[in-house]
């Protein structure tokens, strides 16, 4: 009898020290990784919006007040040009077939439109799904007005990618819930980089 109360004693240290061990590691890498996202996933996808900035749009970052949820933020990542606002970027998300497809999604500050897309993170069917990366879809977004920039299918102007209708989908749902929270802040936006 004792030999299991010294046995459960000794692996309830074991799991205890371990739990601590692991959370302590988790809060320690936590922002390393966090780092890692924003210069090797977003960084590239930002230089692919931001073509004409003179600004680091990682480094001049700002988080704000999620529009609709208490506590929540999102990032909001500006390009300068000679000091001066041009145009801002959101990352979206939305279901597509393998799981949530992320899009960061730029818009012009001075024309309310799309300056266009670029995907971040998908877990698409590669060859089929992932063709949301390619031009040939991307593109279509670039100078939309956020609220024609649906589906064909949903009444908007951009065409599915063939063979990937839930991948599609999840990419315009990330830019509408992005120009959603982008409208909302607008004024917000204008006035934090003036």
């Amino acid at each position: 009898m004792m030999e299991i109360i010294r046995m459960v004693v000794v692996l309830s240290a074991i799991t205890g020290l371990s739990g601590f061990v692991l959370s302590g590691l988790k809060v320690w890498t936590n922002p390393i990784i966090e780092e890692q996202v924003l210069m090797n996933v977003q960084g590239p996808a930002l230089k692919q919006l931001f073509v004409d900035s003179n600004n680091d749009p990682i480094a001049d970052r700002k988080t704000l007040p999620k529009p609709g949820s208490e506590g929540e933020t999102i990032i909001v990542f500006p390009a300068m040009k000679d000091g001066k606002l041009q145009a801002v970027a959101i990352e979206g998300s939305g279901k597509g077939y393998g799981g949530d497809v992320n899009v960061l999604v730029g818009f012009d500050v001075n024309k309310d439109n799309l300056l266009g897309i670029s995907v971040t993170t998908h877990k698409e069917t590669p060859g089929l799904g992932s063709r949301i990366q390619e031009p040939a879809f991307t593109k279509q977004f670039k100078g939309k007005d956020p609220a024609k920039a649906s589906l064909k299918k949903d009444g908007g102007d951009i065409d599915l990618v063939s063979g990937a209708t839930f991948s599609s989908i999840g990419s315009a749902d990330a830019v509408k819930q992005a120009a959603g929270w982008y409208a909302a802040l607008k004024d917000t936006i204008k006035t934090t980089w003036q």
